[in-house]
Protein backbone atom coordinates (compact mmCIF):
# COMPACT_ATOMS: atom_id res chain seq x y z
CA UNK A 1 0.00 0.00 0.00
CA UNK A 2 1.09 3.57 -1.09
CA UNK A 3 0.95 6.01 1.85
CA UNK A 4 -0.02 9.55 0.42
CA UNK A 5 0.55 12.49 3.16
CA UNK A 6 -1.86 14.77 3.11
CA UNK A 7 -0.89 18.58 3.40
CA UNK A 8 -4.13 20.70 2.81
CA UNK A 9 -6.54 23.28 4.22
CA UNK A 10 -10.30 22.43 4.19
CA UNK A 11 -11.14 19.32 2.52
CA UNK A 12 -11.19 17.35 6.25
CA UNK A 13 -13.81 19.04 6.70
CA UNK A 14 -16.34 18.25 3.87
CA UNK A 15 -17.14 15.96 1.37
CA UNK A 16 -14.16 16.50 -0.86
CA UNK A 17 -12.41 14.39 2.19
CA UNK A 18 -14.40 11.64 0.72
CA UNK A 19 -13.50 11.88 -2.69
CA UNK A 20 -10.09 12.33 -2.51
CA UNK A 21 -9.79 8.89 0.28
CA UNK A 22 -11.60 7.35 -2.70
CA UNK A 23 -9.44 8.40 -5.68
CA UNK A 24 -6.16 7.24 -3.54
CA UNK A 25 -7.96 3.51 -2.65
CA UNK A 26 -8.67 3.41 -6.35
CA UNK A 27 -5.48 3.33 -7.29
CA UNK A 28 -3.84 1.39 -4.35
CA UNK A 29 -2.72 4.01 -1.70
CA UNK A 30 -4.00 5.30 1.36
CA UNK A 31 -4.17 8.93 2.89
CA UNK A 32 -2.44 9.56 5.72
CA UNK A 33 -1.86 12.58 8.26
CA UNK A 34 1.73 12.71 9.67
CA UNK A 35 1.69 13.93 14.00
CA UNK A 36 3.16 16.55 14.33
CA UNK A 37 3.67 18.73 18.06
CA UNK A 38 1.87 21.68 18.87
CA UNK A 39 5.36 23.35 19.15
CA UNK A 40 6.06 22.67 15.56
CA UNK A 41 2.52 24.22 14.69
CA UNK A 42 3.70 26.98 16.48
CA UNK A 43 6.57 27.52 14.99
CA UNK A 44 6.60 26.90 11.52
CA UNK A 45 5.95 30.15 10.09
CA UNK A 46 8.84 31.31 11.18
CA UNK A 47 10.79 28.87 9.71
CA UNK A 48 9.03 29.08 6.09
CA UNK A 49 9.02 33.12 6.47
CA UNK A 50 4.84 32.87 5.66
CA UNK A 51 2.32 34.67 8.20
CA UNK A 52 -0.58 32.87 7.90
CA UNK A 53 -4.29 33.17 9.20
CA UNK A 54 -5.10 30.04 8.47
CA UNK A 55 -4.27 27.60 11.28
CA UNK A 56 -4.92 25.27 9.11
CA UNK A 57 -2.35 25.80 6.62
CA UNK A 58 0.50 26.02 9.97
CA UNK A 59 -0.43 22.51 10.16
CA UNK A 60 -0.02 21.67 6.49
CA UNK A 61 3.07 23.33 6.70
CA UNK A 62 4.07 21.54 9.64
CA UNK A 63 3.43 18.21 8.52
CA UNK A 64 6.14 19.29 5.20
CA UNK A 65 9.04 19.43 7.81
CA UNK A 66 8.07 16.78 9.19
CA UNK A 67 8.32 14.61 6.03
CA UNK A 68 11.15 16.28 5.05
CA UNK A 69 13.27 15.51 8.56
CA UNK A 70 11.12 11.72 8.20
CA UNK A 71 10.93 10.42 4.47
CA UNK A 72 10.22 6.94 5.33
CA UNK A 73 6.73 8.57 6.80
CA UNK A 74 5.65 8.41 3.07
CA UNK A 75 5.77 7.75 -0.33
CA UNK A 76 4.23 10.56 -2.00
CA UNK A 77 2.90 13.62 -1.06
CA UNK A 78 -0.65 15.85 -1.84
CA UNK A 79 -0.90 19.07 -1.19
CA UNK A 80 -4.48 20.73 -2.13
CA UNK A 81 -5.96 23.75 -1.29
CA UNK A 82 -8.86 25.55 -2.18
CA UNK A 83 -9.28 26.62 -5.36
CA UNK A 84 -10.87 30.20 -4.33
CA UNK A 85 -8.13 30.64 -1.22
CA UNK A 86 -4.94 33.02 -2.65
CA UNK A 87 -3.18 32.32 0.77
CA UNK A 88 -3.49 28.76 0.27
CA UNK A 89 -2.28 29.23 -3.21
CA UNK A 90 0.89 30.53 -2.09
CA UNK A 91 1.28 28.18 0.97
CA UNK A 92 0.65 25.40 -1.55
CA UNK A 93 3.69 26.50 -3.68
CA UNK A 94 5.39 26.61 -1.02
CA UNK A 95 5.27 23.37 0.02
CA UNK A 96 5.41 21.83 -2.95
CA UNK A 97 8.93 24.15 -3.64
CA UNK A 98 10.23 23.20 0.13
CA UNK A 99 9.25 18.88 -0.24
CA UNK A 100 11.21 18.94 -4.35
CA UNK A 101 14.09 20.71 -3.33
CA UNK A 102 14.82 18.80 -0.31
CA UNK A 103 13.43 15.55 -0.65
CA UNK A 104 13.09 12.89 -3.72
CA UNK A 105 9.71 12.58 -2.46
CA UNK A 106 7.20 12.85 -5.79
CA UNK A 107 4.53 15.52 -5.21
CA UNK A 108 1.55 16.15 -6.51
CA UNK A 109 -0.44 19.85 -6.26
CA UNK A 110 -3.93 20.14 -6.38
CA UNK A 111 -6.71 23.18 -6.32
CA UNK A 112 -9.83 21.79 -5.34
CA UNK A 113 -13.78 22.83 -5.62
CA UNK A 114 -16.57 21.44 -4.02
CA UNK A 115 -17.33 19.75 -6.89
CA UNK A 116 -14.12 17.93 -6.90
CA UNK A 117 -14.69 13.98 -7.39
CA UNK A 118 -12.83 10.91 -7.40
CA UNK A 119 -12.79 10.42 -11.20
CA UNK A 120 -10.93 13.95 -11.52
CA UNK A 121 -8.45 12.94 -9.48
CA UNK A 122 -7.87 9.52 -10.75
CA UNK A 123 -5.15 9.97 -13.16
CA UNK A 124 -3.16 12.41 -10.69
CA UNK A 125 -3.43 9.68 -7.98
CA UNK A 126 -2.25 7.03 -10.47
CA UNK A 127 0.39 9.26 -11.73
CA UNK A 128 1.94 10.03 -8.47
CA UNK A 129 1.52 6.38 -7.15
CA UNK A 130 3.38 5.13 -10.43
CA UNK A 131 5.77 7.56 -9.55
CA UNK A 132 6.40 6.45 -6.16
CA UNK A 133 6.30 2.85 -6.59
CA UNK A 134 7.78 2.35 -10.07
CA UNK A 135 11.02 4.75 -10.15
CA UNK A 136 13.12 2.23 -11.14
CA UNK A 137 11.08 1.51 -14.38
CA UNK A 138 10.74 5.05 -15.07
CA UNK A 139 14.90 5.41 -14.61
CA UNK A 140 15.20 2.87 -17.82
CA UNK A 141 17.02 4.64 -20.36
CA UNK A 142 16.65 2.56 -23.28
CA UNK A 143 14.11 0.51 -25.02
CA UNK A 144 15.12 -3.25 -26.54
CA UNK A 145 13.42 -5.70 -28.65
CA UNK A 146 9.96 -4.83 -30.77
CA UNK A 147 7.69 -3.35 -28.81
CA UNK A 148 4.51 -0.70 -29.86
CA UNK A 149 2.70 1.73 -27.62
CA UNK A 150 -0.62 3.21 -28.82
CA UNK A 151 -1.99 6.70 -27.45
CA UNK A 152 -5.84 6.78 -27.44
CA UNK A 153 -6.41 10.64 -27.21
CA UNK A 154 -9.20 12.68 -26.84
CA UNK A 155 -8.73 14.41 -29.99
CA UNK A 156 -6.56 11.49 -32.45
CA UNK A 157 -5.53 8.18 -31.59
CA UNK A 158 -1.33 7.94 -32.37
CA UNK A 159 0.79 4.29 -32.35
CA UNK A 160 4.46 3.97 -32.66
CA UNK A 161 6.90 0.41 -33.02
CA UNK A 162 10.24 0.43 -31.54
CA UNK A 163 12.85 -1.75 -31.92
CA UNK A 164 16.06 -1.04 -29.83
CA UNK A 165 15.90 2.38 -28.87
CA UNK A 166 14.40 3.60 -32.69
CA UNK A 167 10.97 4.87 -33.50
CA UNK A 168 10.23 2.26 -36.60
CA UNK A 169 6.66 2.95 -37.32
CA UNK A 170 4.41 5.41 -36.42
CA UNK A 171 0.25 5.54 -37.16
CA UNK A 172 -1.80 8.87 -36.32
CA UNK A 173 -5.75 8.73 -37.32
CA UNK A 174 -8.55 11.43 -35.71
CA UNK A 175 -10.00 9.83 -32.49
CA UNK A 176 -13.86 8.69 -33.61
CA UNK A 177 -15.04 5.55 -32.22
CA UNK A 178 -12.30 4.45 -29.52
CA UNK A 179 -11.24 0.97 -30.53
CA UNK A 180 -11.69 1.38 -34.09
CA UNK A 181 -9.08 4.36 -34.40
CA UNK A 182 -7.13 2.33 -32.26
CA UNK A 183 -6.86 -0.37 -34.46
CA UNK A 184 -6.58 2.37 -37.63
CA UNK A 185 -3.65 3.60 -35.62
CA UNK A 186 -1.69 0.11 -34.32
CA UNK A 187 -2.51 -1.37 -38.19
CA UNK A 188 -0.90 2.30 -39.62
CA UNK A 189 1.81 1.92 -37.05
CA UNK A 190 2.50 -1.66 -37.73
CA UNK A 191 2.77 -1.71 -41.59
CA UNK A 192 4.91 1.80 -41.55
CA UNK A 193 7.32 -0.58 -39.35
CA UNK A 194 7.30 -3.47 -41.87
CA UNK A 195 6.42 -5.96 -38.52
CA UNK A 196 3.26 -7.99 -38.02
CA UNK A 197 1.50 -7.82 -35.04
CA UNK A 198 1.84 -11.13 -33.92
CA UNK A 199 6.05 -9.82 -34.07
CA UNK A 200 5.42 -7.28 -31.07
CA UNK A 201 6.76 -8.39 -28.21
CA UNK A 202 4.79 -6.24 -25.45
CA UNK A 203 2.41 -3.45 -26.17
CA UNK A 204 1.49 -0.27 -23.69
CA UNK A 205 -1.54 1.71 -23.54
CA UNK A 206 -1.92 5.24 -22.55
CA UNK A 207 -4.45 8.49 -23.00
CA UNK A 208 -7.80 8.92 -22.05
CA UNK A 209 -9.08 5.24 -23.68
CA UNK A 210 -5.81 3.44 -22.32
CA UNK A 211 -8.33 0.80 -20.32
CA UNK A 212 -10.63 -0.06 -22.61
CA UNK A 213 -8.08 -0.06 -25.52
CA UNK A 214 -5.53 -2.16 -23.42
CA UNK A 215 -8.12 -4.58 -22.40
CA UNK A 216 -9.19 -5.28 -25.59
CA UNK A 217 -5.16 -5.09 -27.45
CA UNK A 218 -3.70 -7.24 -24.38
CA UNK A 219 -1.64 -4.92 -23.41
CA UNK A 220 0.88 -5.60 -20.63
CA UNK A 221 0.93 -1.89 -19.77
CA UNK A 222 -1.79 0.64 -19.14
CA UNK A 223 -0.65 3.69 -17.83
CA UNK A 224 -1.52 7.26 -17.55
CA UNK A 225 0.14 10.16 -19.43
CA UNK A 226 1.89 11.65 -16.69
CA UNK A 227 4.70 9.02 -16.71
CA UNK A 228 4.19 8.28 -19.84
CA UNK A 229 4.71 11.32 -21.27
CA UNK A 230 7.24 12.46 -19.48
CA UNK A 231 9.20 9.24 -19.80
CA UNK A 232 8.98 9.48 -23.59
CA UNK A 233 9.75 13.60 -23.88
CA UNK A 234 12.95 13.31 -21.89
CA UNK A 235 14.07 9.80 -23.96
CA UNK A 236 13.07 11.87 -27.09
CA UNK A 237 14.97 15.35 -26.30
CA UNK A 238 18.06 12.98 -24.56
CA UNK A 239 17.74 14.45 -21.72
CA UNK A 240 17.27 11.50 -19.30
CA UNK A 241 20.03 12.52 -16.89
CA UNK A 242 19.08 15.70 -15.01
CA UNK A 243 16.56 18.37 -14.83
CA UNK A 244 13.80 18.65 -17.32
CA UNK A 245 10.40 20.45 -17.64
CA UNK A 246 7.99 19.05 -19.85
CA UNK A 247 5.16 21.03 -21.28
CA UNK A 248 2.10 19.07 -23.07
CA UNK A 249 -0.56 21.29 -24.50
CA UNK A 250 -3.44 18.28 -25.53
CA UNK A 251 -6.69 19.04 -26.87
CA UNK A 252 -8.51 18.80 -23.91
CA UNK A 253 -6.13 19.37 -21.29
CA UNK A 254 -2.53 20.58 -20.62
CA UNK A 255 0.52 18.57 -18.35
CA UNK A 256 3.52 20.60 -16.64
CA UNK A 257 5.88 18.00 -15.27
CA UNK A 258 9.04 18.75 -13.50
CA UNK A 259 11.55 15.85 -14.12
CA UNK A 260 15.02 14.65 -12.49
CA UNK A 261 16.79 11.93 -13.81
CA UNK A 262 13.35 10.61 -16.28
CA UNK A 263 11.21 10.18 -13.25
CA UNK A 264 8.57 12.60 -12.72
CA UNK A 265 9.20 14.69 -9.30
CA UNK A 266 6.34 17.41 -9.24
CA UNK A 267 3.58 17.74 -12.04
CA UNK A 268 0.21 19.58 -12.69
CA UNK A 269 -2.31 18.80 -15.11
CA UNK A 270 -6.08 20.37 -16.34
CA UNK A 271 -6.97 23.60 -16.43
CA UNK A 272 -9.76 26.34 -16.05
CA UNK A 273 -11.59 26.35 -19.80
CA UNK A 274 -10.59 25.09 -22.97
CA UNK A 275 -9.36 28.98 -23.48
CA UNK A 276 -6.02 27.08 -22.75
CA UNK A 277 -5.91 24.08 -24.66
CA UNK A 278 -5.44 22.83 -28.38
CA UNK A 279 -8.97 23.17 -29.44
CA UNK A 280 -8.49 26.60 -28.97
CA UNK A 281 -6.11 26.87 -31.86
CA UNK A 282 -8.14 24.53 -33.69
CA UNK A 283 -11.05 27.29 -33.25
CA UNK A 284 -8.53 30.05 -34.60
CA UNK A 285 -7.69 27.85 -37.45
CA UNK A 286 -10.98 27.60 -38.60
CA UNK A 287 -11.47 30.69 -38.15
CA UNK A 288 -8.75 32.27 -40.05
CA UNK A 289 -9.84 29.99 -43.15
CA UNK A 290 -6.66 27.60 -42.85
CA UNK A 291 -5.55 24.29 -42.10
CA UNK A 292 -4.41 23.62 -38.34
CA UNK A 293 -0.94 22.34 -39.77
CA UNK A 294 -0.56 26.16 -41.28
CA UNK A 295 -1.40 28.19 -38.09
CA UNK A 296 1.89 27.96 -36.92
CA UNK A 297 3.46 29.40 -39.85
CA UNK A 298 1.03 32.22 -40.17
CA UNK A 299 1.93 32.71 -36.53
CA UNK A 300 6.12 33.41 -36.97
CA UNK A 301 4.51 36.14 -39.20
CA UNK A 302 2.58 38.22 -36.86
CA UNK A 303 2.74 40.17 -33.83
CA UNK A 304 0.64 39.40 -30.87
CA UNK A 305 1.20 42.80 -29.34
CA UNK A 306 -1.22 44.05 -32.62
CA UNK A 307 -4.22 42.08 -31.26
CA UNK A 308 -5.54 41.74 -27.67
CA UNK A 309 -6.56 38.20 -26.39
CA UNK A 310 -6.32 36.35 -22.78
CA UNK A 311 -9.03 34.99 -22.18
CA UNK A 312 -9.63 31.63 -20.02
CA UNK A 313 -13.29 30.67 -21.57
CA UNK A 314 -13.23 29.60 -25.08
CA UNK A 315 -16.26 31.17 -25.73
CA UNK A 316 -14.94 34.74 -24.62
CA UNK A 317 -11.67 33.94 -25.95
CA UNK A 318 -13.25 33.32 -29.85
CA UNK A 319 -15.57 36.34 -29.35
CA UNK A 320 -12.07 38.30 -28.63
CA UNK A 321 -10.81 36.71 -32.12
CA UNK A 322 -13.92 37.38 -34.22
CA UNK A 323 -14.37 41.19 -32.94
CA UNK A 324 -10.31 41.64 -33.78
CA UNK A 325 -10.84 40.02 -37.26
CA UNK A 326 -13.83 42.86 -37.70
CA UNK A 327 -11.82 45.36 -36.66
CA UNK A 328 -9.75 44.66 -39.50
CA UNK A 329 -6.35 42.61 -37.51
CA UNK A 330 -4.22 41.23 -39.43
CA UNK A 331 -5.08 36.99 -39.81
CA UNK A 332 -1.31 36.59 -39.05
CA UNK A 333 -1.53 38.96 -35.61
CA UNK A 334 -4.50 36.75 -34.68
CA UNK A 335 -3.00 33.55 -35.00
CA UNK A 336 0.31 34.86 -33.01
CA UNK A 337 -1.99 35.90 -30.06
CA UNK A 338 -4.12 32.66 -30.30
CA UNK A 339 -0.82 31.10 -30.04
CA UNK A 340 0.13 33.83 -27.01
CA UNK A 341 -2.54 33.64 -25.09
CA UNK A 342 -3.15 29.67 -24.91
CA UNK A 343 0.77 29.98 -23.66
CA UNK A 344 0.15 32.56 -21.08
CA UNK A 345 -2.73 30.72 -19.73
CA UNK A 346 -0.58 27.65 -19.55
CA UNK A 347 2.37 29.88 -18.06
CA UNK A 348 -0.27 31.11 -15.27
CA UNK A 349 -2.19 28.30 -14.35
CA UNK A 350 -0.07 25.09 -14.92
CA UNK A 351 3.73 26.34 -14.70
CA UNK A 352 3.55 28.43 -11.50
CA UNK A 353 2.90 24.60 -10.13
CA UNK A 354 6.55 23.26 -10.53
CA UNK A 355 10.18 24.10 -10.86
CA UNK A 356 10.79 25.30 -14.56
CA UNK A 357 14.12 23.99 -15.06
CA UNK A 358 16.14 23.92 -18.80
CA UNK A 359 15.79 22.09 -20.45
CA UNK A 360 12.31 22.76 -21.69
CA UNK A 361 10.74 20.37 -23.45
CA UNK A 362 7.13 20.84 -25.43
CA UNK A 363 5.63 18.08 -26.89
CA UNK A 364 2.28 16.50 -28.42
CA UNK A 365 0.61 17.92 -31.25
CA UNK A 366 0.21 21.35 -30.37
CA UNK A 367 4.24 21.84 -30.62
CA UNK A 368 4.14 21.15 -33.83
CA UNK A 369 2.13 24.66 -34.14
CA UNK A 370 5.53 26.29 -34.32
CA UNK A 371 3.91 29.81 -32.90
CA UNK A 372 3.12 28.37 -29.45
CA UNK A 373 6.60 27.04 -28.90
CA UNK A 374 7.91 30.32 -29.95
CA UNK A 375 5.00 32.30 -27.96
CA UNK A 376 6.43 30.13 -24.38
CA UNK A 377 9.71 31.06 -25.12
CA UNK A 378 9.04 34.83 -25.00
CA UNK A 379 7.19 34.13 -21.96
CA UNK A 380 9.61 31.82 -20.11
CA UNK A 381 13.06 33.61 -21.47
CA UNK A 382 14.33 30.30 -22.00
CA UNK A 383 14.73 28.05 -25.28
CA UNK A 384 12.09 25.17 -26.05
CA UNK A 385 13.10 22.09 -27.33
CA UNK A 386 10.25 20.44 -29.52
CA UNK A 387 11.90 16.88 -30.28
CA UNK A 388 10.90 14.87 -33.26
CA UNK A 389 8.14 12.74 -33.08
CA UNK A 390 6.71 15.07 -30.52
CA UNK A 391 2.89 14.39 -31.25
CA UNK A 392 3.79 10.52 -30.63
CA UNK A 393 5.14 11.57 -27.18
CA UNK A 394 2.86 9.13 -25.24
CA UNK A 395 3.36 6.35 -27.86
CA UNK A 396 7.20 6.33 -27.26
CA UNK A 397 6.72 6.30 -23.94
CA UNK A 398 4.37 3.57 -23.69
CA UNK A 399 6.89 1.59 -25.85
CA UNK A 400 10.20 2.02 -23.70
CA UNK A 401 8.08 1.56 -20.44
CA UNK A 402 6.87 -1.73 -21.63
CA UNK A 403 9.65 -3.44 -22.76
CA UNK A 404 11.32 -3.34 -19.22
CA UNK A 405 8.49 -5.41 -17.94
CA UNK A 406 9.15 -7.52 -21.32
CA UNK A 407 12.68 -7.53 -20.31
CA UNK A 408 12.18 -8.66 -16.47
Amino acid sequence: MIRIAQLSCGPEYSGVQGELEKAAEMVGAELIFPEVSLDDVRNVEERFGIEVASGDLNLAMARATRIVENPDLADAVFVATCFRCAEGAIVRSELRKYIHENSRIPVLSYSFTERTTAETLLTRMEALVTTAKFKGLLSRERQTGLTAGIDSGSTTTKSVVMRDNEVIGTGWVPTTEVLKSAEAAYNAALESAGVERGEIEGLGTTGYGRQLVGKEFGAKLIQEEITVNSKGAVFLADSQKGAATVIDIGGMDNKAISVQDGVPGTFTMGGICAGASGRFLELTARRLGVEITELGKLALKGDHRKVPMNSYCIVFGTQSLVNSLSAGSRPEDVAMAACHSVAEQVFEQQLQEVEVKEPVIMVGGTALIEGLPRAMEQLLGLKVIVPEYAQYIGCVGASLLVSGLVED
